[in-house]
């Protein structure tokens, strides 16, 4: 048999087969074909690829499996031309096609800022106790990373829609018209843009940072995640308050940490005007010196108040961090006051009354 007469043999029996039947198999061959190739492709690629490039190798890992859907995308829109549909049918998977490609193209997008960010921040060192300058980075780097994807989301969802007429006919008369309807949909996404806008502002200016410790609303506590709409604040009793970014932006909080995580901590003691100032000072600076949490740095007691029946002593001590200093600061006050008990019972604060005996007068007769 000729080659001629092959091809004729085979071109009459294609001539039974279903054409949706020829068109799904050659598109599955497309795509089989595109599959191979990747896999062929990807593996040269790693092999020759310098082993100092790790952004790259490691972006070349986490998007295969959308290099491959993009390669089969390709090869599908190359072949379509040529299967045997319909018009209607034909311009449907087109679209479909497109759809794909946009969607592949920003999740890949998504994918090279997470993986720039995550290798960015394995080189630098982080200390969330007692490095600023670390937890400056990681806050940054956070809070650009979800300001990026989520650009990246909207764009590639609003490039998906606007391949629809009916989508695009609707942004062009809202363009067009302006008005009410503008002014609603502005209404609508002010939170979002708001926030948006707050947690860049916020990347940039750094008035907060993981592992701040702050005292907002009442509540002290650290700072355990910046998302792109919220903070979520570690209370002391493991609680979370969540706080809008905005807030951070409009209304006054303390932020014990802002230059360096070092913090003096305090306690405060009403005792007796009998109290014996410069023992009890002493007996601090022994404490201060004994407890494991000082950072050798300060202490000092001071007489800082008086009323009519008390005085007031300020201890002060130095800790690394925050919650070094809250721990630091219950231990000082409880040994301060058993040292008071056992030494000056006299010395705690006490009510004085005077019992005063008048005159007994005889009745008038």
């Amino acid at each position: 048999m000729t080659l001629d007469s092959a091809l004729d043999a085979l071109a009459l029996a294609l001539d039974w087969v279903p054409d949706w039947l020829a068109a799904v198999a050659t598109l599955s061959l497309a795509a089989l074909a595109a599959m191979l190739i990747h896999g062929a492709v990807l593996r040269l690629l790693l092999r020759w690829l310098p082993a100092g490039h790790v952004f790259l190798q490691s972006l070349i890992g986490a998007t295969a499996r959308l290099i491959r859907l993009g390669l089969v995308v390709v090869a599908v829109s190359m072949v379509l031309p040529l299967v045997p549909l319909d018009r209607e049918t034909r311009g449907v998977v087109a679209h479909g096609l497109l759809i794909a490609a946009i969607v592949l193209l920003g999740w890949a997008a998504c994918v090279a800022i997470t993986q720039a960010s995550e290798l960015y921040l394995r080189r630098v060192p982080v200390d969330l106790a007692g490095d600023p300058l670390g937890r400056k980075h990681v806050t940054q780097i956070r809070i650009l990373r979800r300001a990026a994807v989520t650009l990246a989301t909207i764009v590639t969802v609003a490039g998906a829609l606007m391949t629809f007429d009916s989508v695009k006919e609707y942004g062009v008369s809202l363009i067009a018209s302006a008005g009410a309807a503008g002014l609603v949909v502005g209404l609508a996404a002010r939170p979002l843009l708001s926030n948006l806008f707050a947690g860049i502002q916020i990347a940039i200016t750094q008035p907060i940072r993981i592992g701040d410790a702050l005292l907002v609303e009442n509540e002290w506590g650290w700072v355990e995640e910046i998302t792109g709409t919220y903070v979520v604040v570690k209370i002391w009793d493991w609680r979370r308050l969540l706080v809008p970014l905005s807030y951070f932006l409009e209304r006054p909080f303390q932020n014990w940490t802002r230059q360096s995580t070092d913090l003096i901590g305090t306690v405060l003691l009403w005792v007796d005007y009998t109290v014996p100032v410069a023992r009890v000072r002493a007996r601090l600076e022994e404490i201060v010196r004994e407890a494991r949490l000082w950072d050798g740095q300060v202490v000092n007691l001071q007489v800082v108040d008086s009323n009519e029946r008390a005085i007031q002593l300020r201890a002060l001590m130095s800790a690394r961090n925050s919650g070094e200093a809250w721990d630091l600061r219950c231990e000082v006050r409880e040994k301060l006051i058993a040292f008071l008990q056992e030494s000056y019972p006299g010395a705690l604060p006490r009510q004085r009354a005077a019992v005063v005996e008048f005159e007994k007068r005889a009745p008038a007769s």
